[in-house]
């Protein structure tokens, strides 16, 4: 059936249903009041309707489905003014199961952003950075020094404690008297020298200062201590007068004493240890013993002889001391032991680089006068060691038997220092 019969049939259907509809106008509260049984006329104009909607429905769900047959949708539609439509009423009549037969849309891949390059340079690949191989090396120099450095402290600890300064030091404050710029400065160079082992240069330290002032002393208090530290054989005290007393003896003197030093520093490079060469009463050596000296000193001389400590106790530029002590007295005690290392060591190193080029190659250390006060010190300390008691008035009248300098600034200096001391105790 087609679309016009059907609208007419409509048509024909709504105009039979309003006749029906008037006629019973008249009638219409009575026939509701007593609900007649329904007519034949009304059953075949309800399935007259309802057989109109189903066609109508049958024809849109085949136009639904040329439509999607044809792939043509609301846009793909004739032109033309829009008919009528109905209602979409949703059912389960018009879908169909999916079938990988059917037209697909395939998905667009995104195209990446081009990049556009300069003309005639061809596109390149960004060149990867290579770790070079040189800062792993640098790496492990860093960590080699490292190494070394903390190695070479340790080191320096370990040779500073076997020597024990801290003790040597406490002893020479004790028993050294009115000499602490000497013994500072010589502490100073032990210090430095003994830190390390193996050295370019000797030590040659030289003492110099007036008769009594404490010289003789402090050497033997210095080879005592290093006796007890390295031991008896590698320390050699030598007293020219005595080992050396004739002039004409001084080259046999000087062949004996090389054959010695040299047989010390040795024994002592055997046992990496520092021997100690301490020359009393120097102002008295030949010159052949002095130009031996010179020798095993020398920078060109091996290492052996360069590995050792040369202490040379002499009265040389005494006068020179004396004049400075006398002409400098005022101030306080520290502030004239450090004037006197300080302005005196030029005065002297020229004086004694006249008498012999050894002492060009020595460091330089002035002994200044003892005054009253140091000299009862003296008597002090040899009265305990030989058992008498320590009586002040005694030791003030012992102490005023020694013969002075005039007194400058307020202070008496001994002219022969405590050289007496010995003498004079062992008389009582």
């Amino acid at each position: 059936m087609s679309d016009g019969d059907s609208s007419t049939s409509a048509s024909l259907t709504e105009g039979e249903g309003g006749h029906e509809m008037d006629g019973g106008g008249g009638e219409g509260g009575v026939a509701w009041r007593e609900s007649p049984a329904p007519s034949v006329s009304s059953f075949s104009a309800s399935l007259l309707a309802v057989v109109r909607i189903k066609q109508k429905y049958l024809a849109m769900k085949k136009r639904r489905q040329e439509a999607a047959l044809l792939g043509l949708g609301p846009k793909g539609a004739p032109p033309g003014p829009p008919g009528k439509t109905s209602p979409r009423i949703f059912t389960f009549d018009g879908l169909t199961p999916f079938s990988s037969s059917g037209p697909q849309k395939k998905k667009r891949k995104k195209r990446r952003k081009r990049v556009l390059y300069p003309n005639r340079v061809g596109r390149r690949a960004p060149p990867k950075q290579e770790q070079s191989r040189a800062k792993n090396c640098l790496y492990l120099l860093f960590a080699i020094v490292f190494l070394q450095v903390y190695n070479a402290i340790e080191n320096l600890d370990d040779h500073v404690l076997r020597y024990d300064l801290d003790g040597l030091e406490k002893t020479l404050r004790r028993e050294v008297f009115g000499q602490q710029g000497a013994v500072d400065g010589l502490l100073s160079h032990l210090k430095d020298y003994l830190s390390t082992y193996v050295h370019n240069k000797a030590l040659v330290v030289s003492l110099h200062g007036p008769s009594g002032v404490g010289k003789s002393h402090l050497g033997r208090l210095l080879a005592g201590h290093f006796r007890s530290v390295v031991g008896e054989t590698l320390v050699l005290q030598y007293y020219v007068l005595h080992h050396c007393p004739q002039e004409a003896d001084a080259l046999r003197c000087a062949r004996d004493l090389s054959t010695l030093i040299s047989e010390t520093a040795g024994r002592a490079e055997e046992e990496e240890k520092i021997p100690l060469f301490v020359f009393d009463e120097a102002e008295h050596m030949h010159g052949e013993i002095l130009d031996a000296l010179l020798r095993l000193v020398a920078a060109e001389r091996s290492n052996e002889h360069l590995n050792a400590v040369y202490v040379l106790l002499s009265n040389l530029g005494h006068r020179h001391v004396t004049r400075h002590v006398l002409h400098n007295s005022s101030g306080s005690a520290a502030g004239r032991q450090g004037n006197l290392a300080r302005e005196l060591t030029p005065t002297l190193r020229d004086s004694l680089g006249q008498l012999h080029p050894l002492w060009a190659e020595a460091e330089l250390l002035p002994l200044g006068l003892l005054d009253k006060s140091h000299v009862m010190e003296c008597f002090l300390e040899e009265m305990t060691r030989e058992g008498f008691y320590p009586d002040h008035t005694n030791i003030e009248r012992l102490a005023g038997e020694i013969e002075y300098y005039p007194e400058v600034a307020g202070r008496e200096y001994s002219k022969t220092g405590c050289k007496q001391v010995v003498a004079k105790v062992n008389l009582l």
